[in-house]
């Protein structure tokens, strides 16, 4: 049940893998861990090249830290992106509330922070791919594929900043926990306990026994005088 507790349902739910499948947020956290793949991928496989002395260096510019900060974040975004979905998966078994406002508070922070770190790489190895003198027959279209994707990366991890966002700020709805006989007004007093056909109340109760001839002074008895 979507929204119900952080965008969860009641604790203990099962989740169907169709509807997990189904998820916008699902569907983003794969699609940002294929970017993820396609950067850090593109960057290991083509994106250093033999120079003049038989040494590899980066294909963009030859700046050794435009490389690796493109796998750095490209492979640290993918091992994000599938903690997070076993995290979602599980997010419904969580009982507490606190625990899962915590764990809505660490993916809201590590997306937005993501989407930074995406902007400053896409800027980065554009930059430096701009600055190389000759643009490399081998290696080129990796390069500017890397590019490319840290850009689309930037809009999937601010969806799913945004979508992390909007599950915080559904916070808990206290429906699921308070029962349902609660008056909706604060001031309101707390209902009786209701009387059914199986409790008599005080009218229907009859004399204590033995009081209708109970004498309390009985015949022949003189009281005392002190």
């Amino acid at each position: 049940m979507e929204g119900a507790s952080f965008g969860a349902g009641r604790a203990g739910g099962a989740v169907e893998p169709l509807e997990f499948l189904r998820r916008p947020q699902t569907i983003l956290r794969i699609v940002s861990g294929v970017f993820s793949i396609v950067v850090f991928g593109s960057i290991i496989n083509e994106g250093y090249l033999n120079n003049r002395s038989s040494e590899l260096r980066c294909i963009y510019n030859e700046n050794e830290s435009a490389c690796n900060y493109g796998i750095a974040i490209g492979l640290i975004a993918f091992l994000a992106c599938i903690f997070f979905l076993v995290v979602d998966l599980y997010f419904q078994q969580i009982s507490s509330v606190k625990d899962r406002k915590r764990v809505v508070l660490v993916d809201l922070g590590f997306s937005g922070f993501w989407s930074f770190l995406w902007f400053v790489g896409f800027c980065f190895l554009a930059n430096q791919w701009q600055k190389t003198p000759v643009s490399p027959k081998t290696g080129a279209d990796a390069a500017r594929a890397a590019i490319a994707f840290s850009f689309f990366s930037i809009i999937s991890w601010v969806a799913l900043t945004v979508k992390a966002l909007q599950r915080y700020q559904l916070g808990t709805d206290m429906s699921l926990f308070a029962p349902d006989q609660f008056p909706t007004d604060p001031n309101a007093g707390y209902p009786g306990y209701p009387t059914g056909s199986g409790i008599e109340s005080t009218e229907t109760y009859q004399s204590p026994p033995f009081t209708e001839t109970l004498d309390t002074s009985p015949k022949g008895y003189q009281v005392p005088a002190y």
